[in-house]
């Protein structure tokens, strides 16, 4: 027979495996009650370590062009659920917006504007390697009366006089980037923070004596390398060489399908979570829900290679069906992952994006 076929590898093994069973075949294992407990949503655990520390926090909501920009960014790198596109445009998994404070006085003398800017990078964490960092800023503004030029200038220190900061490449949908990682990286003596000014000019004409509305302080986004475990994905599978992955189904669920699976077999199910429900909504930005899916079903007595269950499970449904029945059959499980993106605002009122890698199960099996 084609399944006998397929099982053909372990048969010897089976069989031995058999006998030197066969006197516990009344004995009874642990029950399933003394199985660990499923933790709660591990995503759901993490974003919790985030979330505002004293009771009553607000951010207020979020709004004003940093929030747009990263929204943007956000819609960009993801799709409708919130998992990362394809090819990860953004090169890594975590991208922090830094807000500016600013100094006291009147920025503003005559047509001109200047206005000393300082980023606090204290208190990141050790685990978030900086790849890349730059200060995002609208160079153009338009006026009643004419329009408001703008540049960023590295202020001057002890050191070295200030440099006139430009942009690496043409503004893109208005808002021009300015690489500041070299200023940033350690042992230069400004890892702590970046000072900067922000000097615009008025273009055209001045009319009125009243003092026009100061531009959006530009922002420092840290393109960072999360190095942290945190998270614990899914245990990996001892190597074991790959078969022809043409011929065979890709996961138990498409295998189901392929062959009209009935509905209590082993599949997908959804599990949607609103963080409005949860009292999240004002913080986290993006996605409003998460559905990290579960699988549920009974396993089928045989168990073949297209299945992608390990040996061990294929050992397991024997001993089950043959030897003793107080040892389970193998269960349900996920068997593939998908990371997702949240975009949230942190205590300090900046905002950040990062992918949690392992949340939002896609497909099933059996183990």
């Amino acid at each position: 027979m084609p399944t006998m076929a397929l099982l053909q590898p372990f048969t010897s093994l089976l069989l031995l495996f058999t006998l030197s069973l066969s006197w516990a075949a009344n004995q009874s294992l642990l029950p399933p009650s003394s199985l660990p407990a499923v933790p709660p949503l591990p995503l759901l655990q993490a974003l919790q370590a985030r979330a505002p520390g004293s009771q009553g926090w607000r951010a207020g909501p979020a709004s004003g062009q940093p929030l747009r920009y990263m929204l943007n960014l956000y819609r960009r790198a993801t799709d409708r659920e919130g998992r990362p596109r394809h090819g990860r445009s953004l090169g890594t998994n975590t991208v922090r917006l830094v807000r500016a404070s600013s100094q006291g006085g009147q920025p503003w003398a005559g047509r001109w504007y200047v206005q000393p800017l300082t980023y606090r990078l204290e208190g990141q964490p050790k685990a978030e390697q900086l790849l890349r960092a730059a200060v995002v800023y609208l160079p153009n503004l338009p006026l009643p009366h004419g329009r408001l030029l703008c540049t960023l200038e590295l202020a001057a220190t002890g050191e070295g006089p200030g440099v006139l900061l430009s942009p690496a490449a043409r503004p893109r949908h208005g808002w021009a980037e300015v690489d500041v990682t070299p200023y940033l990286v350690p042992g230069n003596g400004n890892a702590g923070s970046l000072v900067l000014r922000h000097v615009c000019v008025r273009a055209g004409r001045v009319g009125g004596h009243d003092t026009p509305t100061a531009p959006s302080h530009p922002f420092l986004l840290l393109y960072l390398n999360d190095t942290q475990t945190g998270l614990t994905p899914p245990a990996a599978e001892p190597h074991r060489h790959r078969r022809d992955t043409g011929t065979l189904a890709h996961d138990l669920s498409s295998y189901l399908r392929e062959q009209g699976g009935e509905k209590s077999d082993c599949s997908l199910r959804p599990f949607p979570v609103s963080f409005a429900q949860l009292g999240w909504d004002h913080w986290i930005i993006a996605p409003h829900r998460y559905n990290p899916r579960y699988c549920k079903g009974a396993c089928p007595h045989l168990l073949r290679y297209d299945y992608h269950a390990p040996n061990h499970a294929v050992v397991q449904s024997f001993v089950h069906q043959l030897v003793d029945a107080n040892v389970p059959r193998p269960s349900c499980v996920p068997y593939r992952y998908s990371p997702i993106s949240v975009l949230m605002i942190e205590r300090d009122g900046g905002i950040l994006y990062k992918e949690y890698e392992n949340m939002i199960a896609e497909s099933c099996t059996c183990r």
